[in-house]
C-alpha cells in the first residue's frame, strides 16, 4: 500500500445515479474523517430537479460534496480532478458511451489514486473474455488487464451480477409480469446471479471499509444465484398466476444479434444465455462468508408484486 500523498482529499464517487446513490446512502453515514465528494453531470448540479433534487438535498445534509463535472471531458481534465482524492469509486455505468470506461481507468493510474474501484459491477469478465458479442464486456475485460498490468494504484473489483430488476425488465424478454410470459436463455438451466443495488451499496462499503484491508481483489458478492427454470417457479408461486414459457437457444439469440447487431437488448440475452462467466455460487461470495443478509429474487418480487 502506498503512503498518503499530502493535500489529496477522501473519497471521490463517480456518478448519482441508480448505482451511485445506493453507495452513498450506505457509504457517507459510515466514511467517518473521510471527506466523500461526489461528481454529477454539470447540469444536475446546477439544476436539479424531482428526485434528483431530493437526492442532492440528501447528500448535502450528509456533508457530501457535490461538484459538476462532465466525464466526457479529456483524459487530461480528468487526471487532474482524480488527483485531487485517495480513492476514487466509479459508479457511472455504460451510459456515458463506449470508450468511457478505459479512459476513466487510465485517468486514474496517470493521477496515481491510491485506490480505485472500477465500473465493474456485472458479471466474471475474466471467464467472458473477450468476443462475447457485447462490445461493453470487452472494454470492462480490457480494463482488468489495464489495472494488473500497474503497481501503484491499488484496485479493488465488486463483482454483483446482473441487478435483480433487469431480470423483470419487459424490453429484456426473460420475464413479462404484464404479459404473463416467461423465457429461458440458453436453457432452463442455465443460471444467472443478481442483486440489487441497495445490496451492492452497502456490500461495497463494507469491502471498501474491510479491515484488514482488501486490495487487488476480485470479490464476488450475490443477492441470489438461480437458474432460469427456478425463476420461473419462483414467479408463478409468488404471483399465483400461469405464465406462457419457452426457451430462447442460445442459437435463436445467436441469430436475434446476427440479424440485429447494434440491438443493446439482443446483445445482452445473447450474453446472459452462455451460462459461463454469469453466475457464481452464493455460498462462496462475500456477502456469505461474512454474514450479511441479502435480498433474493423471491423476497424482490414479492415486495414488487405487493407494491
Amino acid at each position: 500500500m502506498r503512503h498518503s500523498e499530502s493535500g489529496r482529499q477522501g473519497i471521490l464517487v463517480l456518478g448519482a445515479g441508480q448505482l451511485g446513490m445506493a453507495v452513498l446512502r450506505a457509504l457517507a453515514p459510515r466514511a467517518g474523517a473521510s471527506q466523500v465528494t461526489v461528481l454529477v453531470s454539470p447540469g444536475a448540479a446546477a439544476s436539479p430537479a424531482g428526485q434528483e433534487a431530493r437526492d442532492l438535498a440528501w447528500l448535502r445534509g450528509m456533508g457530501v460534496e457535490i461538484i459538476g463535472f462532465d466525464l466526457a471531458s479529456g483524459e487530461e481534465a480528468l487526471k487532474n480532478i482524480f488527483g485531487g482524492y485517495r480513492t476514487v469509486l466509479n459508479c457511472t455505468g455504460f451510459v456515458a458511451g463506449p470508450g468511457t470506461q478505459l479512459k476513466i481507468t487510465r485517468a486514474v493510474l496517470a493521477a496515481r489514486v491510491e485506490r480505485y474501484f472500477p465500473w465493474q459491477f456485472g458479471v466474471d469478465y475474466d471467464i467472458v473474455g473477450r468476443g462475447s458479442g457485447q462490445p461493453v464486456f470487452d472494454e470492462q475485460y480490457d480494463v482488468r488487464q489495464l489495472l494488473r498490468g500497474q503497481q501503484d494504484t491499488e484496485w479493488v473489483i465488486v463483482s454483483t451480477g446482473m441487478f435483480t430488476s433487469f431480470l423483470f425488465e419487459p424490453a429484456f424478454g426473460v420475464v413479462n409480469l404484464e404479459r404473463r410470459t416467461l423465457h429461458g436463455l440458453g436453457s432452463w438451466d442455465t443460471k444467472v446471479t443478481v442483486t440489487t443495488p441497495e445490496d451492492i451499496g452497502r456490500l461495497t462499503t463494507e469491502i471498501l471499509l474491510a479491515e484488514p484491508r482488501i486490495a487487488n481483489e476480485i470479490v464476488h458478492v450475490a443477492g441470489d444465484t438461480i437458474s432460469y427454470g427456478r425463476l420461473a417457479e419462483v414467479v408463478e408461486r409468488v404471483t399465483g398466476q400461469a405464465f406462457e414459457k419457452a426457451v430462447w437457444t442460445r442459437e435463436k439469440l445467436r441469430a436475434d444479434l446476427a440479424a440485429a447487431p447494434d440491438d443493446v437488448m439482443a446483445r445482452y440475452r445473447a450474453a446472459f444465455a452462455r451460462g459461463d462467466g454469469m453466475w457464481w455460487e452464493k455460498s462462496e461470495t462475500f456477502n456469505e462468508r461474512n454474514g450479511y443478509e441479502t435480498t433474493d429474487v423471491e423476497r424482490y418480487l414479492r415486495k414488487r408484486w405487493r407494491a
